[in-house]
């Protein structure tokens, strides 16, 4: 969904990050493409709160690691969010078991939960003169959450331009692409940044730091990072990485 922007105005973005593999690939192809890259995060009172404790740990991670990424990566912040803990009832918001509900959907899904986060960042955007809005929302390999399609997303991008009253663009980098291709684009990325071991850098900080269990597991450590191993965050995490592997070997 990206356009270009004029000559004389480099391109800016706000992620959408969480401190999860997407959001950090996310970032990482964000911080390729713009010259000024800044960070949203929400704390809507997820069980799995670590993963917000995790973000400023990636950030500082990235900054370390990568020089060039460090100058153009800006400001963070954190939004309160915890409404959607109110209205949107579900197996992150509260302890009980992950399972199918009667729409097909796992408990897991916080209705709206996306398109709250767009309309916060859309107004800090605005505020913080940044033109892009890049989020990690698949269709691709994914729970089915519908708020996470890309009928939603360019609804939203028109949704959020009329109502702002100037063209907002919304990145969905990973949109059309799986797990398995997830890895393998953020190897990509990290080896643009850095062609002599930038890519298994970035690999390696992803698997060490970011988070994406819903459970909040940080106890156990597999090949492809910390979790339950059994929520469907984890098995998507897991399953991706076994077909990159396998894609390698």
């Amino acid at each position: 969904m990206t356009q270009p922007a004029p000559a004389d105005r480099p391109l800016s973005a706000l992620v959408l990050f969480s401190g999860g593999q997407d959001s950090t690939t996310c970032l990482a192809d964000a911080l390729t493409r713009f010259e000024r890259v800044e960070t949203v995060g929400f704390d809507y009172g997820q069980r799995h709160r670590v993963e917000l404790a995790q973000r400023g740990v990636v950030l500082q991670a990235l900054r370390r690691r990568f020089a060039a990424w460090d100058a153009r990566l800006g400001d963070d912040c954190v939004l309160d969010a915890s409404v959607l803990g109110t209205v949107g009832d579900s197996a992150l918001t509260r302890e009980v078991a992950i399972q199918m509900q009667a729409d097909g959907l796992p408990n897991t899904f916080v209705p709206a939960r996306n398109l709250l986060f767009l309309t916060l960042a859309a107004a800090l955007a605005y505020r913080r003169g940044l033109q892009v809005i890049t989020v990690g929302v698949s269709q691709t390999d994914y729970s089915g959450y519908p708020d996470c399609r890309h009928d939603t997303m360019q609804a939203m991008q028109r949704a959020l331009s009329l109502g702002i009253g100037q063209h907002v663009v919304i990145d969905t980098p990973l949109m059309w692409i799986d797990k398995a291709a997830t890895w393998q684009l953020a190897h990509a990325l990290g080896q643009r940044a850095e062609p002599v071991g930038g890519g298994d850098a970035l690999l390696e900080l992803i698997v060490e730091h970011t988070h994406t269990c819903y459970t909040g597991e940080r106890s156990r450590r597999h090949d492809w990072g910390y979790g339950c191993g059994h929520c469907p965050a984890c098995q998507l995490r897991a399953d991706g990485w076994r077909r990159w592997r396998a894609r390698k070997v």
